[in-house]
C-alpha cells in the first residue's frame, strides 16, 4: 500500500508539472531557459544554464509589461500586462515565441483599442526582444515597459547585485541588493526606485560577483530615450541603511525586485512604433566579460573617426580660461603667446582655450565672436598662427547647446529655437558660477535656454557659427558639454519643422556631422573633441575630455584601446592622478589654478608629468601603442594599496604598470603573470631598463613598469 501511495503521489506531481509546462512557452539553448506564461504572456521563469542561475524565480510574480497613455483630464492611465490576456501566443520555431496583446484595459480610461506584439527569439546565448505598438486610439502612448521582470533575483541570498552602466568615462555602479538606496525622491515614488538613461549607457549591466546579466539596447541611433529601471518592493526593512528584506515575504508582503525597460515613444492616435530591440545575454566574470560583448557588437557598426597625426603621439595639453561671464578679461589675446611659448618650452603640445569667445565661458553661448574685451578678431588670430608655429596645438572651447538668456541675441532670435516642455514653457538650465561674491551665492547667474538640436533651423544657425571658429585658424574645437543637454531629454516645441517631440540626443550625431562636413571644407586634419561624451559620439568627436578620481573605471579605455583621452590634472604635486593617467593611457592635460594659469604654475606636477611622458615615448610600444587590458592577465600582491594595469604590444609581449597609491609608505609588490618572458623594469624616475624578479618595493606615491621582453 505504501508503494502504491508513493507511485500516486508521483504520478500527480508528474501530472501538475505537465501541466504547468503546458502553461507555459519556453525558449532554450546552452545558456539560457526563459519561459512566458501562455494565458498572460508574462515572463515567469528565466534561468543561466551555465551556473544555476534563478534570474526570475517565482511564476506568481511574473509580468509581461505595462504602459502610460495619459487621459485628456486625467494624465495617471496605466495599462498593467498582469491584469491583460494575451490574445495571441505561439511558438514559432524552437527559438521563436510570439506574443500579442489587443483591447487593452487601462485603469482609467476603459478599453483602448492598442495592439502590442511581441516577438522573442533566442540564438547562440542572444535573447532578442523586439516589440511593436499599433496605436488605435485616440490617445498618446507614451511609453511602455517591455520587457519586464518582476522577481529579479541575486544567485543566493548572500551574493551582491550592482547596476553598472558608463558615463563620462567611468563605468559606474550602483547597489540594488542586499540594499538598495531610493534614487527617485520619496515624494515622487511608491516604492525605492533606481533609473539609469540610455542617453548616458547603451548597455547596462547587472553584476553578481563572478557571473552578470548583459542589457543592451540594440539601436546606436538614439532614436528614442529608454531607461534601464528597477523597483524594490515592498519597501526597505529599514530607512538607515536601506536593506532589501532577505526572505520572501515581510508583513504579509512579497519581496521582489522589478526590472524593465521603459521606451519614451510618445506615439500618437493612428500611428505604429517599433521599440528599440533589446537583447539580453548572461556571461561569468566580472564588468570585463560584460562589456566585451558590448565592444563585440560595437565593431559592427562604429566607424572610426579620422584623426591629425598629433594627436597620435604622446603628448600633453594645457588647459587655460583667459575670461568668464563677470568680465575678468585676464588674458588679452595679444598676450597669448607667452602661454604658447612656455608650453613649446616645457614640450607640452596643445592648449585648450576656454573664454575666448564674447561673453566668456558660460556666458553668451552659443556665440561664436571674439569679446572686444579681450581685443580684435585679427589679435586672436594672429596669436594662434604665432603659437601654432611653435608646434604648440590651439584647440577652441565652445559650447553651442545653450543660450544664453541675458543677451539681446537670444530675446530677439535664440528664443525661436528653444527646447521647450509639454506645456510649451522653454526648459531652463541654471548656468554657472563665477568668482563674484553674488555670483557664487547663485544671484547673478546667466541663466540658459536649452537649445533644440532636433530644429533643422537651430542646426543650420550652428553650423554657420561653427565657422567662425573654423576661421581662426586653430587645429581644433573642443563642445565643452556635450555629453548632456541639462537634464532635458525631448523638445515639445510645436514650430521647430518636425513632429514634437523630438529626442534631443538623437540630434547629436546629425548636428555633428554637419560640422564636420564644414570643417573638412577647411581641413580634413581639423580635430573634433569633447567633454566626457558617450562612446558613440567619437565617430565625429574621437578625441574626448573629462576628469576622474580614484575609484573612476577606466572602460572608455578598455573599449576603445587607442583613442585619445584627455584627463585634468589640477593638484600642486599631484602625483597620484598622473599615475593613473600613466595607468590607463590618458593624455595629461595641466589645469593650474582649476585651468587659470601658466603651465609651469605647479612646477613638481609639470616635472612628474615630463617624466611619465618621457617614460612613454621610450617604451612606446608597450605604454602607448600597446593595447590596454585594465587588470586582466596580472594578479599584484601587496600589503597595502597598489593599483595595476596591463598592455598587450602588437607582438604579443606584455607590461604591467603598477602604482604605490600610498602617501607615505613604500610597498612592497609580487607580479604574478603567467608564463613570463624576460621581465626588465623602468620608472617615470629610473627610465633605464633593469632586470625584474617577481618582487619589487615601490616607493611612495610612485609607479613603475615591467616589461617582457
Amino acid at each position: 500500500m505504501k508503494r502504491i501511495g508513493l507511485f500516486i503521489f508521483f504520478m500527480i506531481a508528474v501530472a501538475a508539472t505537465v501541466k504547468a509546462q503546458d502553461a507555459e512557452l519556453v525558449l532554450q539553448d546552452e545558456s539560457i531557459l526563459v519561459a512566458f506564461d501562455r494565458h498572460t504572456g508574462a515572463l515567469v521563469r528565466m534561468e543561466n544554464k551555465r551556473t544555476g542561475w534563478i534570474i526570475e524565480r517565482r511564476p506568481e510574480l511574473g509580468i509581461s509589461f505595462r504602459m502610460h497613455v495619459p487621459l485628456e483630464e486625467r494624465r495617471y492611465n496605466f495599462v498593467y500586462g498582469q491584469k491583460q490576456k494575451v490574445k495571441k501566443a505561439e511558438k514559432v520555431s524552437a527559438g521563436e515565441i510570439r506574443l500579442q496583446w489587443s483591447e487593452l484595459e487601462s485603469e482609467n480610461g476603459g478599453t483602448l483599442p492598442i495592439i502590442l506584439t511581441a516577438v522573442i527569439t533566442l540564438k547562440n546565448g542572444a535573447l532578442t526582444f523586439n516589440t511593436s505598438v499599433d496605436n488605435r486610439s485616440k490617445l498618446t502612448v507614451e511609453t511602455v515597459d517591455y520587457p519586464c521582470f518582476g522577481d529579479f533575483n541575486p544567485p543566493s541570498r548572500d551574493d551582491r547585485l550592482n547596476v553598472r552602466t558608463m558615463w563620462y568615462g567611468n563605468l559606474e555602479s550602483q547597489e540594488i541588493y542586499p540594499n538598495f538606496g531610493n534614487s527617485k525622491g520619496y515624494w515622487g515614488d511608491f516604492v525605492p526606485t533606481k533609473t539609469f538613461d540610455s542617453f548616458r549607457s547603451l548597455f547596462c549591466l547587472i553584476q553578481a560577483g563572478g557571473q552578470g546579466l548583459y542589457v543592451e539596447l540594440h539601436d546606436p541611433s538614439q532614436s528614442c530615450l529608454v531607461e534601464y529601471s528597477f523597483e524594490q518592493y515592498p519597501a526597505n526593512v529599514q530607512s538607515v541603511g536601506s536593506p532589501v528584506p532577505r526572505q520572501d515575504e515581510i508583513s504579509g508582503l512579497p519581496v521582489h525586485i522589478d526590472f524593465h525597460t521603459c521606451h519614451f515613444i510618445f506615439t500618437p492616435p493612428g500611428s505604429r512604433k517599433e521599440l528599440v530591440p533589446v537583447v539580453l545575454r548572461t556571461y561569468s566574470g566580472n564588468w570585463h566579460e560584460g562589456v566585451d560583448l558590448y565592444r563585440a557588437w560595437r565593431q559592427t557598426w562604429f566607424k572610426p573617426a579620422h584623426l591629425p597625426d598629433w594627436i597620435k603621439d604622446v603628448h600633453s595639453w594645457l588647459q587655460l580660461q583667459i575670461n568668464s561671464p563677470e568680465q575678468d578679461y585676464r588674458v588679452k589675446y595679444s598676450e597669448l603667446y607667452q602661454y604658447g611659448k612656455e608650453c613649446a618650452d616645457h614640450g607640452v603640445k596643445a592648449i585648450q582655450l576656454v573664454g575666448w569667445n564674447l561673453g566668456g565661458q558660460d556666458g553668451g553661448d552659443p556665440n561664436q565672436n571674439t569679446d572686444p574685451g579681450l581685443g580684435t578678431r585679427d589679435d586672436l588670430k594672429k596669436a594662434i598662427a604665432a603659437i601654432e608655429s611653435l608646434g604648440v596645438r590651439m584647440v577652441m572651447f565652445g559650447k553651442i547647446n545653450w543660450g544664453d538668456m541675458t543677451t539681446d541675441w537670444y530675446r530677439n532670435e535664440l528664443y525661436k529655437y528653444a527646447a521647450t516642455d509639454p506645456y510649451g514653457i522653454p526648459y531652463v538650465h541654471g548656468g554657472y558660477s563665477y568668482y563674484t561674491p553674488t555670483q557664487l551665492s547663485g544671484i547673478n547667474n546667466r541663466r540658459r535656454g536649452v537649445m533644440d538640436f532636433c530644429s533643422p533651423a537651430f542646426q543650420d544657425l550652428i553650423t554657420k557659427e561653427f565657422e567662425k571658429v573654423l576661421d581662426l585658424g586653430a587645429s581644433g574645437w573642443l563642445f565643452d558639454e556635450n555629453c548632456h543637454h541639462g537634464g532635458v531629454k525631448y523638445s515639445f516645441a510645436a514650430d521647430h519643422s518636425y513632429t514634437p517631440p523630438g529626442y534631443i540626443y538623437g540630434a547629436d550625431m546629425p548636428l555633428a556631422a554637419k560640422m564636420r562636413a564644414a570643417a573638412d571644407n577647411v581641413s580634413r586634419d581639423f580635430l573634433f573633441a569633447g567633454e566626457g561624451h558617450q562612446d558613440w559620439q567619437m565617430q565625429y568627436y574621437p578625441c574626448s575630455y573629462f576628469r576622474i578620481n580614484g575609484g573612476s573605471t577606466a572602460v572608455d579605455r578598455y573599449i576603445d584601446p587607442y583613442a585619445p583621452l584627455v584627463v585634468a590634472v589640477t593638484g600642486v604635486d599631484d602625483r597620484e592622478m598622473l599615475n593613473l593617467i600613466l595607468m590607463a593611457r590618458y593624455i595629461i592635460s595641466y589645469e593650474p589654478y582649476h585651468f587659470k594659469g601658466h603651465v609651469n604654475d605647479f612646477p613638481l606636477t609639470l616635472e612628474y608629468g615630463k617624466k611619465i611622458d618621457a617614460l612613454r615615448r621610450k617604451y612606446r610600444a608597450y605604454l602607448w601603442d600597446a593595447e590596454f587590458r585594465d587588470t586582466l592577465g596580472a594578479t599584484v600582491k601587496a600589503v597595502g594599496s597598489i593599483r595595476h594595469s596591463v598592455f598587450v604590444a602588437k607582438n604579443g609581449k606584455r607590461a604591467v604598470v603598477m602604482v604605490n597609491m600610498e602617501g607615505n609608505k613604500a610597498i612592497e609588490a609580487e607580479l604574478d603573470l603567467s608564463n613570463p618572458g624576460k621581465l626588465m623594469v623602468a620608472s617615470p624616475e629610473d627610465p633605464e631598463l633593469r632586470p625584474f624578479q617577481k618582487k619589487i618595493t615601490i616607493p611612495a606615491r610612485s609607479a613603475v613598469a615591467v616589461m617582457e621582453q
